[in-house]
């Protein structure tokens, strides 16, 4: 399959200017950038893309997908009744074939918000990446421990994950956070990590008490415990990272660890305000995550970088802190640093064709003195024309091309949430 993207400006967000021409795809990958595409004909598929911008896809680096079922069910809560009292309880009632399938509303909202791939955190990891799979959507599975698995199991499927190269599935390890880690979930995590010498995320540090309560339990902040533990050998990070001392910041320097902010979610919970413009200029990595539709409640990449910049400078007092540009980056090239995908991170020759369209003739994007602040400060997901992962428009102008029914999967989904429902209700 050979597709012709032509006519566009192009930002492939290595920090050089937008240019104006073509992008050839060959299968999965970007083979031509330039003004030059008639020698690469002839095409299966011409895309004009009549002078909007092509940029690489958004990266959401921390997500629950499946927790749809408890989309605008479980409002008005403080994160820890939040968890115990109303998620925790549903969650017990999921199976397999459930994830499964809420995975797939997630994937569909995705698309729409021009997001190419996820960094996904849920019970039953292989099923949501079965259905991201069947979507066409590329993911990070974040697999955590559970008692029927042990480290060696843990260890045969990262490495079944990154066999293949060219899967849209891929896999890491994780668990929840220090607060509901058990002895032998740390023991079996801590042991996987060193056989395979791979990364470590958690949530962490997310709200004051979280870190009160894990002074009292262990002495220390939880990165420290991580640290001490040794989860943190090979790298990894944190999601939320919301409430860090200034040594918290250094085990995070030190260990070339990636932070992974939730704006959305750690507003909706009041769980805080992140000092983003203090952790890029300590020089770490700063990634985008829209986390759960149960705590969100929408999956915006847009509203995501909203909430960044404005709570950033509200915070800061200081209308200079996070630029415009430094935001994309979160949201794109280094949501990909932190998940381990270099091969789609920015738009360039031999990279995957994880590739979005932004529509710039909107009247939100008009007139255009600066692209890349009109898609940071007054873009939208209404602005996502197209949406392409490995090479495969699975998005264009406002229909999905994927291969299941779309009223189907909405069907099965309300299904599954009315089940949970009545079974709760019932206990």
């Amino acid at each position: 399959m050979k597709t012709l993207l032509k006519n566009a400006r192009i930002l492939k967000m290595n920090d050089e200017p937008l240019i104006n021409g073509d992008i050839v795809v060959e299968n999965r990958t970007i083979v031509y950038i330039g003004s030059n595409s008639d020698k690469y004909g002839p095409f299966d598929l011409i895309h004009d893309c009549q002078g909007n911008v092509l940029m690489p896809g958004f990266k959401n680096a921390h997500s629950h997908s499946a927790m749809t079922f408890l989309r605008s069910k479980t409002d008005g809560h403080s994160l820890h009744d939040w968890l115990f009292n109303v998620v925790f309880p549903r969650e017990k009632l999921l199976t397999p074939s459930d994830v499964y399938h809420l995975s797939k509303i997630a994937y569909l909202e995705y698309l729409t918000s021009g997001i190419t791939a996820c960094f996904d955190q849920y019970y039953y990891p292989l099923m949501s990446g079965q259905a991201a799979k069947d979507i066409g959507m590329r993911i990070l599975l974040l697999g955590t421990f559970n008692h029927e698995t042990n480290a060696e199991d843990l260890v045969n499927l990262f490495h079944h994950y990154h066999s293949d190269k060219d899967s849209l599935v891929r896999y890491c390890f994780g668990m929840h956070a220090e607060y509901t880690a058990q002895v032998d979930e740390i023991e079996a995590l801590n042991k996987a990590i060193h056989i395979a010498k791979a990364p470590f995320y958690v949530h962490i540090s997310e709200t004051k008490g979280e870190v009160e309560d894990c002074y009292i339990r262990r002495g220390m902040s939880p990165v420290s415990f991580f640290e001490k533990e040794g989860f943190f050998d090979y790298g990894g990070g944190g999601y939320h990272c919301i409430y860090f001392s200034d040594d918290d910041i250094k085990i995070f320097q030190k260990h070339n660890l990636n932070i992974i902010t939730c704006p959305g979610s750690n507003s909706k919970l009041s769980s805080g305000i992140i000092p983003l413009e203090k952790y890029r200029q300590a020089g770490i990595n700063i990634g985008i995550g829209t986390d759960g539709p149960a705590s969100n409640n929408c999956l915006d990449m847009f509203k995501e970088m909203t909430l960044a910049f404005s709570l950033s400078k509200l915070s800061t007092q200081d209308p200079r802190s996070l630029p415009a540009y430094e935001v994309l980056k979160m949201a794109t090239v280094n949501g990909a640093k932190a998940m381990g995908l270099s091969d789609c991170d920015i738009l360039d020759i031999g990279k995957k064709a994880d590739i979005i369209e932004i529509d710039l003739f909107k009247p939100n994007m008009q007139p255009l003195n600066d692209i890349v602040n009109n898609i940071v400060y007054s873009g939208s997901k209404d602005n996502v024309k197209m949406t392409m992962i490995d090479g495969r428009m699975l998005y264009l102008e406002g229909k999905f091309l994927v291969d299941e029914s779309i009223k189907d999967i909405y069907k099965k989904v309300q299904e599954i949430t009315d089940r949970i429902e009545k079974e709760t209700t019932a206990q």
